[in-house]
């Protein structure tokens, strides 16, 4: 929790708190040697229920083409850091996409509910979380947000089910830790873990049936219980930040300008965007989300200072430093409009992204004399 608060705007994504709640929660699972406390489980499939059911209602109350069902004509150009297969997801008939958005709403609208379900329901409810979550994977880098998703659904997967699913865990353990017993002193500590979680979930449920709903919010100090969603709007366009920075001494079209690659982000028109997830790409992260607030933000600029000075330690964020680590004289950000090739574009060009440049949001920069 001290790294998410110190790391400010880079450590500010739904997922940080996502990661610290259940961190804290799965705590009180206790060892293999006695029965995982069946509050401890309740919980862990309430908090699955507030990270979908959450997501389910920010978009139903959020963008009409949530409502009119065409949100993923857009989503796997537009989303964040698309994956190997997001153009391929893309370029599917667009009656195919309708029907993901149906599946979307019945998985995190309908579906949580039956996480609290006698069983074999609620394994039937968890399979259908891990399944949606499975395919935002195949089609996206959402850092562990999908895969976290999937490990505490398992919560709710009885131990028949989860051992034919996964074999590899014999069932003896699961019978030895059924006939262990807890010490009363730690049956104590999760019974009062337990109340403090139940008590915070009154801040959640409230915003659940607000209005004004929150996304990816707190309500306390520690983190704990949070409310989560995302992507209630759906971007329509995709508006990419490129870099670019020149050995020229003056800073005109003909200066030679050239092109920092990102990791992650897309840049190159060619190349194949990587699978990163679970992994996450602060820095590429932050890029896009640029040109939705605006360009101008504190630590972009001393982004681009760090790579007027040649920064080491920034470069290594980077794909490629087009001037191996020698100073560039000027850099400069431009934005361009970014859209998936067509297959037949893709054919004729190998292009898999066309891209229309827009204009000139920072014109070129350079250090102050002396720096």
């Amino acid at each position: 929790m001290s790294i998410v608060n110190v790391g400010q705007t880079f450590y500010g994504f739904g997922w940080e708190m996502l990661l610290l709640e259940a961190g804290f929660t799965v705590a009180f699972l206790g060892s293999d040697q006695t029965p995982p406390p069946r509050t401890v489980l309740i919980l862990l499939a309430w908090l699955v229920f507030r990270l979908e059911f959450g997501a389910g209602m920010i978009k139903i109350r959020g963008g009409r083409e949530w409502r009119d069902l065409t949100a993923l004509y857009y989503h796997h150009e537009t989303q964040p850091m698309p994956g190997p297969l997001s153009r391929q997801a893309h370029l599917l008939p667009r009656p195919f996409h309708r029907l993901e958005v149906l599946g979307n709403h019945f998985a995190q609208l309908v579906v949580p509910f039956f996480l609290f379900a006698p069983q074999p329901l609620a394994s039937a409810a968890a399979g259908i979380i891990i399944f949606t979550q499975l395919w935002l994977v195949a089609s996206g880098n959402f850092a562990w947000l999908n895969w976290m998703a999937i490990v505490l659904a398992f919560a709710a997967v009885s131990d028949p089910v989860a051992h034919a699913v996964l074999p590899v865990i014999p069932l003896e353990w699961h019978a030895a830790a059924a006939s262990g017993r807890s010490p009363a002193w730690w049956l104590a500590v999760v019974l009062a873990a337990s109340l403090l979680l139940a008590v915070l979930s009154y801040w959640p449920v409230r915003n659940l049936f607000s209005r004004d709903q929150l996304m990816n919010a707190s309500f306390n100090r520690w983190q704990l219980v949070n409310t989560y969603g995302a992507f209630g709007t759906v971007t329509k366009r995709r508006v990419e930040i490129v870099v670019e920075g020149t050995l020229s001494v003056e800073p005109d079209d003909e200066a030679g300008w050239r092109e920092y690659g990102f990791k992650g982000k897309p840049g190159d028109v060619r190349r194949l965007p990587r699978q990163w997830a679970p992994y996450h790409l602060r820095l590429d992260w932050l890029m896009w989300f640029l040109p939705l607030r605006t360009v101008h933000e504190e630590w972009f600029y001393a982004f681009l200072a760090r790579l007027l000075e040649a920064d080491r330690t920034t470069l290594r964020l980077l794909r490629n430093d087009p001037f191996d680590g020698e100073r560039p004289r000027w850099v400069r950000a431009r934005s361009y409009l970014y859209r998936f090739a067509t297959r037949a574009e893709f054919r004729a060009t190998g292009q898999r992204w066309i891209r229309i440049p827009l204009h000139e949001p920072i014109p070129p920069l350079s250090l102050p004399p002396g720096r």
